[in-house]
């Protein structure tokens, strides 16, 4: 199917490491040669939705996560420039700050501000003040990344205007009412997760419990959006036993969302035929 007539919206949720199966979606829209009118991302879907609306591929955005993340050294160069201070504060449990990791990690050829995307994007934040959605689509662009992936006890906030903005899991894991009545077809992936098989004796660590924390907020969320509202494709790649920051599992979780790809693929065949 090479079929432009399409109009899709395409919703990539939060969820840590697990984000890394939004590649397979992107994959299954390259090689229909689909493009979607309109990306919503939240978390790590924002910063993959970022580097898609820049125009990268999912070759290209599949690639340099998978250097970046099974070659240490040069994870480490990116994050630590400066090594000293960077540990320092690591051992000081100092939280890090999120636009500069951002400016770190987004594929070269990503836009630097919104004006600049191919495709529009939608990325919500969450404001630690007001305790609501904060949708940003003007502006600079790693700034908004870096703001909708701003998880607490590991980044510092990110301001932006009179906004001081934490992740967007916290209010909006999943963003696929931000495309209803935009386009035809809505396309949410689901990151967010589930009953987590219990891999450790005794208990979770003060850091564990807190990232554990989050993710069981977020998935209320979404199992509550979802109880009110369904996207027209939902895609829940089986990765729930990847926890939030097994980053260094890239190729697993690319295995175990494989599936994703010839699922949305069919599905948009069975769109298209009705459309025709």
């Amino acid at each position: 199917m090479r079929d432009s007539s399409l109009d899709i919206g395409l919703a990539l949720g939060g969820g840590g490491a697990r984000g890394f199966a939004h590649i397979l979606a992107l994959e299954a829209l390259d090689e229909l040669g689909v493009r979607p009118r309109l990306i919503s991302g939240s978390s790590v879907g924002a910063l993959l939705g970022a580097a898609y609306a820049s125009g990268l591929s999912a070759a290209e955005i599949r690639a340099h996560v998978c250097s970046l993340l099974t070659n240490p050294l040069e994870l480490v160069d990116r994050l630590f420039p400066n090594r000293m201070e960077s540990l320092n504060d690591v051992l000081r449990f100092t939280a890090f700050d999120a636009e500069s990791v951002a400016q770190r990690i987004l594929p070269d050829g990503t836009a630097k501000d919104f004006a600049s995307l191919l495709i529009p994007l939608k990325i919500v934040s969450t404001d630690f003040y007001t305790q609501g959605p904060v949708i940003l689509d003007s502006g600079s662009l790693t700034t908004a990344v870096a703001a909708s992936m701003a998880l607490p006890a590991i980044f510092h906030p990110v301001q932006i205007g009179d906004h001081v903005l934490l992740d967007g899991g916290m209010t909006n894991p999943l963003p696929f009412d931000l495309l209803t009545g935009r386009t035809s077809v809505t396309v949410a992936v689901d990151v967010s997760g589930g009953h987590v098989r219990r891999h450790m004796e005794g208990l979770p660590s003060p850091m564990e419990v807190v990232l554990g924390s989050s993710q069981i907020m977020q998935n209320a969320i979404v199992r509550a959006k979802l109880a009110l509202a369904l996207p027209d494709i939902i895609l829940q790649p089986d990765v729930t036993r990847f926890r939030v920051l097994e980053f260094y599992k890239v190729e697993e979780i690319l295995r175990a969302a494989a599936p994703i790809k010839d699922e949305l693929k069919r599905r948009l065949e069975q769109f298209s035929r009705v459309n025709l």
